[in-house]
């Protein structure tokens, strides 16, 4: 298993380095078949917080789905710790999952699954470090309203357009469901199965869903809106896909 860790706007320690990779190097029986996991830690100024922010988000590539957290604390260590922990809960989601899945009946128990790993809270960070340890990070030369990673100025426009391509992924309405709820994003995009077409799923109030399915057969024109509401897991879900 391949990790990896950047920083941006701060300098990575080696300390930090070694606390953060023995505690990665305890996912990969969790994980399907995990091939990496790249974790990158960036300091943010907020003027309206006294101090600055720090974030580290955390992503697991293997075989399965994409399983991402993120988690901001005012120290690098106990953000980590919280986005770690953030992490193991999903993993632990979708190795359940899998089970159920290829219909075991009587899967592996989540507590006997992670008995080599430490317990997890999710309210307090497992590391504390002393204020007196903390490293100062080294300010960025200058200031930039382009100061993103990756990006450039596009003329003299201060708008700034990231895109991303990724693979298109063909899958079911819950399966899109389950893969947003692991990587802790609010929308998801991906070809539904049951129609072929594009569709983003996202989060509305509460424990319910929404899905925006683009019709690639509509003439220009042409009002196709049609509105279905359906349960999560449920035997009309799976008679659509």
């Amino acid at each position: 298993m391949e990790f990896m860790i950047s920083g941006r706007n701060l300098t990575v320690s080696d300390r930090f380095r070694e606390y953060a990779g023995e505690k990665i190097s305890k996912i990969e029986s969790l994980g399907d078949k995990v091939q990496r996991v790249d974790a990158k830690v960036s300091k943010e100024t907020n003027a309206r917080q006294t101090g600055d922010q720090l974030t580290v988000e955390v992503t697991v590539l293997g075989r399965g789905p994409v399983i991402r957290a993120e988690a901001s604390a005012a120290d690098k260590f106990a953000a980590f710790d919280l986005a770690y922990n953030k992490l193991l809960e999903r993993l632990r989601r979708a190795k359940d999952r899998k089970k159920v899945h290829h219909g075991r009946h009587t899967p592996k128990a989540v507590r006997e699954a992670t008995a080599t790993l430490e317990p997890a809270s999710s309210n307090q960070p497992i590391y504390v470090e002393a204020s007196n340890n903390i490293q100062a990070a080294p300010e960025p030369a200058e200031k930039s309203p382009y100061d993103v990673e990756n990006d450039i100025p596009a003329g003299d426009s201060p708008v700034l357009i990231r895109r991303k391509v990724f693979p298109a992924a063909s899958l079911t309405l819950d399966d899109a469901v389950d893969n947003m709820e692991l990587i802790g994003h609010d929308f998801y995009l991906f070809v539904d199965k049951a129609t072929n077409a594009p569709s983003v799923v996202y989060r509305r109030r509460g424990w319910t869903y929404g899905v925006i399915t683009l019709d690639h057969y509509c003439e220009p024109g042409e009002n196709t809106h049609e509105e279905k509401i359906l349960a999560y897991r449920s035997d009309d879900a799976a008679a659509t896909a």
